[in-house]
């Protein structure tokens, strides 16, 4: 009432009118989310190589004991040797094999590199200084010793000998090499390897490598 009475009075004076003063509306501006500092790249890198250095230092390690497990423990001490294991993983001793093993004999033990290897006894009853390495050098069969005289044998009425050789013959491929391993008869290229047998103070067979002349064909050793 008052003011429609003060809006009169303006017209009648001449003046304009007064607006009505309704309250204006002001709507803030929703903002999405706290203001923050957002880190730049290199603050990211940084972060990203702390975390990436504290998971690889325990890894490392792991994986380092892991690796370990697998490698075979040598059982001769590095470059002094390796000591020959028999059919059952045990050491060889040189009493013990000499007991079991007559004069002539070659028979197979866990040599270099986990290679079959002949051990040799002497004429005097020895271990003989040098061991042969069974693996063919034609295409890696293991070569077998043949060294007695076989019986006669009667199949589909035909007879089959087996002489008195004192040789390593190939079954595979016919290969032959005489008692020192070396080569008679191919198709094999090359002497059986060679390897040091010797009798260590523990009463140990030690096998270690053959890096001297092969004394069977005055020759630099292949297998080096």
């Amino acid at each position: 009432m008052a003011l429609a009475i003060r809006q009169n009075a303006a017209l009648r004076a001449g003046r304009p009118a007064v607006a009505s003063r309704r309250p204006v509306m002001v709507r803030a501006a929703a903002v999405g989310g706290i203001a923050g500092e957002v880190p730049d790249m290199n603050k990211r890198n940084i972060m990203n190589l702390i975390l990436l250095g504290g998971v690889a230092t325990p890894a490392t390690g792991m994986l380092g004991a892991y690796a370990v497990f697998f490698v075979p423990k040598s059982a001769g001490g590095g470059a002094g040797g390796q000591v020959a294991k028999d059919a059952l993983g045990n050491d060889v001793k040189s009493n013990a094999w000499l007991a079991t093993h007559a004069k002539g004999d070659h028979s197979l033990v866990q040599g270099l590199k986990g290679d079959p290897t002949y051990l040799v006894v002497t004429p005097e009853g020895t271990i003989e200084n040098y061991g042969i390495n069974a693996v063919c050098t034609h295409l890696g069969c293991v070569v077998p010793w043949v060294a007695q005289l076989g019986q006669q044998q009667q199949q589909q009425q035909q007879q089959w000998y087996q002489q008195a050789e004192n040789k390593f013959k190939c079954p595979c491929h016919g290969s032959q090499y005489d008692a020192t391993g070396k080569k008679i008869r191919g198709p094999a290229p090359l002497s059986l390897a060679l390897a040091h047998a010797n009798v260590d103070a523990a009463d140990n067979v030690v096998l270690s490598t053959w890096s001297e002349t092969d004394f069977r064909t005055d020759e630099a050793p292949w297998w080096k």
